[in-house]
């Protein structure tokens, strides 16, 4: 008996778990080849469940309290081969605690776009976010269908099976809505509860209680996002006219920082000579009166012809006798053709242009 006793005093005599992290969803309770005493005290927290499994069968699940483990108070026990003899013989069984605290905060959304057709755009590509939280409502579904025998299973373990089956519900149902994009976000709301009317079983069905759910946004490719928002910005301004003057002002000061040659300074000189009239069409509150009947047209300015300065090279008027940038004088040149011509001749000699006109 000396040997018995001594023997039995290794058997676990406390069995509780005080949980670590917010992450751990089913904790198996470590016990050498899993013996427990006579009389062993289970403690069982709020917001914990604990289930007893013996040869992959649960054999009873305890709720919050603090339980003193005997062959009499458990009957449901005695089914195991080690119980007909109570706890005086080894008693060997799987003690798996849960935790049943809401996981709040839980992100979602759908890795791949999801096609949908629009009233308004047409075909149009979409992404959706969102958050939702859940709670362990069953242990031995939980068990039965998605943790069974790891010593631990946690939050993240069960998100890569959740994402797939929200994402896919969320699809189904974004296209059975027909809400148009732009009325989506004032019907977030009734997607997300729609939504989670749809999940609800499948969470049930895992031992899950879906407790909220949450469409943060639904959001279009960058390429569709930009094309939708030139197609904002045309509404704002007006017409396509304006949106053209608009956008030409914008890059003014792109292209004054980025000059390319005498090429980039005439352009930029032809542009800036209309920069006013393209300001006041785009911004004025309105376009000019239309010019009378038989009138023609007003002509834009015609951009001043250039010449590269003979000191410092950079781009000046034609015919001009200095340079206004370094002040060097310079030789005089054909207006046409812009090459050097003899003083005082009265046609060029390059291309006969006839000088003075």
């Amino acid at each position: 008996m000396a040997l018995w006793d001594g023997i039995k005093t290794q058997f676990i005599e406390v069995i509780e778990w005080t949980e670590a992290s917010d992450e751990v969803l089913a904790y198996r309770f470590p016990v050498a080849n899993h013996e427990f005493k006579d009389g062993a005290q289970l403690t069982v927290r709020e917001s914990q469940l604990a289930l007893f499994v013996d040869q992959g069968q649960v054999a009873d699940v305890f709720a919050a309290g603090r339980y003193r483990l005997t062959s009499a108070n458990l009957p449901i026990l005695t089914k195991l081969e080690s119980w007909a003899y109570g706890f005086n013989s080894p008693f060997k069984a799987e003690v798996y605690f849960f935790s049943t605290r809401q996981k709040l905060g839980q992100r979602w959304g759908t890795r791949q776009p999801i096609t949908f057709r629009d009233a308004e755009f047409g075909s149009v590509q979409a992404r959706m976010f969102g958050s939702f939280s859940y709670h362990l409502a069953d242990p031995r579904k939980f068990y039965t269908e998605i943790s069974g025998t790891r010593e631990r299973f946690t939050t993240e373990d069960l998100t890569d099976q959740l994402i797939p089956t929200i994402a896919s519900v969320a699809a189904s149902s974004l296209a059975r809505s027909q809400v148009p994009f732009l009325d989506l976000a004032a019907n977030l709301q009734a997607l997300a509860t729609e939504l989670r009317d749809a999940l609800g079983a499948a969470f049930e069905g895992l031992g899950l209680a879906l407790d909220s759910f949450v469409v943060e946004s639904v959001s279009l490719p960058d390429a569709l996002q930009e094309a939708l928002h030139t197609r904002q910005a045309i509404g704002i301004v007006g017409n396509m006219e304006r949106f053209a003057q608009y956008q030409a002002a914008k890059s003014i000061p792109d292209a004054a920082k980025n000059p390319s040659g005498l090429a980039g300074l005439g352009a930029g000189v032809a542009v800036g000579a209309g920069v006013g009239q393209l300001m006041g069409r785009a911004f004025g509150g309105g376009a000019e009166p239309p010019p009378a009947a038989g009138t023609p047209a007003p002509q834009p300015a015609a951009a001043p012809s250039l010449v590269a300065c003979t000191g410092c090279g950079k781009g000046i008027e034609s015919g001009s006798a200095f340079c206004r940038f370094c002040g060097a004088k310079q030789q005089l040149a054909c207006g046409a053709c812009h090459k050097p011509i003899t003083p005082g001749s009265a046609f060029c000699q390059h291309c006969g242009n006839k000088l003075g006109s």
